[in-house]
């Protein structure tokens, strides 16, 4: 299987990832991952090491399609690095979330750490002056989403991360009791799931890195989730 490149240049590599693959192996996991599926296609990128990820300089969930950068050389991972440390990185989502948003747009601002319900999941704290504890993993998230669309149960987001945590977008949907459709983790017991939607709708769809722009359009299998809830009263 080869990937899908939206760009490529001397330095960097800009893959449209598909849903159901996960970046990076995990735990004793002997499953393709798009790290292996890179360096399969190219073959230069094994000279990173596992030390700088074969290049990848971010992650996406398992189950979360679109942008996703590579570096192809190690100064060049080390800058995409920093660049993201600095949030000099824009990210924007398609997101489908349950019930009915009333807002136009929000910002949500919390601390984020692991559940100790749930050890995989993250859970949103609220800020209530208190310091970040690193010992307890909490650290600062904010996202930013507006609505682009209601249906009868669902809403339809653009949703901009402000930091890059680990689930950030799944858990503070959740936070606000409107999971993403179709997440397994971060739903409900009950949620609904929109007709054939089966994955979570999420969509890494526009990215801005150094004045460059990179856009992902909406994969068909959203699409047509959309296209069917459009078409319930």
């Amino acid at each position: 299987m080869d990937l899908k490149i939206i760009y490529e240049d001397d330095r960097l590599i800009v893959v449209d990832k598909p849903a159901g693959i996960t970046v990076w192996r995990e735990g004793m996991s002997q499953e393709e991952t798009i790290a292996s599926l890179l360096v399969g296609q190219f073959p230069e990128l094994e000279s990173l090491g596992e030390e700088r990820r074969y290049g990848l300089a971010h992650r996406l969930d398992k189950d979360t399609s679109g942008i996703l950068l590579v570096a192809k050389t190690k100064e060049a991972f080390d800058q995409l690095q920093e660049q993201f440390a600095a949030r000099k990185v824009e990210k924007r989502y398609i997101c489908l979330v349950e019930g009915t948003l009333k807002e136009e747009q929000r910002l949500i601002h919390t601390l984020l750490g692991r559940s100790s319900a749930d050890r995989r999941k993250q859970r949103a704290y609220p800020l209530d002056g208190r310091p970040l504890d690193k010992a307890r993993g909490l650290r600062e998230a904010i996202t930013e989403w507006k609505t682009l669309k209601r249906f009868a149960q669902y809403t339809l987001l653009e949703v901009t991360p402000k930091t890059g945590r680990k689930h950030q977008i799944r858990a503070h949907m959740a936070s606000l009791g409107r999971p993403v459709a179709g997440d397994k983790l971060y739903g409900f017991k009950n949620q609904r799931v929109p007709e054939g939607l089966n994955r979570h709708f999420l969509h890494a769809s526009f990215l801005k890195i150094e004045g460059k722009e990179f856009a992902s359009p909406l994969p068909q299998d959203l699409q047509t989730v959309l296209e069917k809830l459009s078409q319930l009263k």
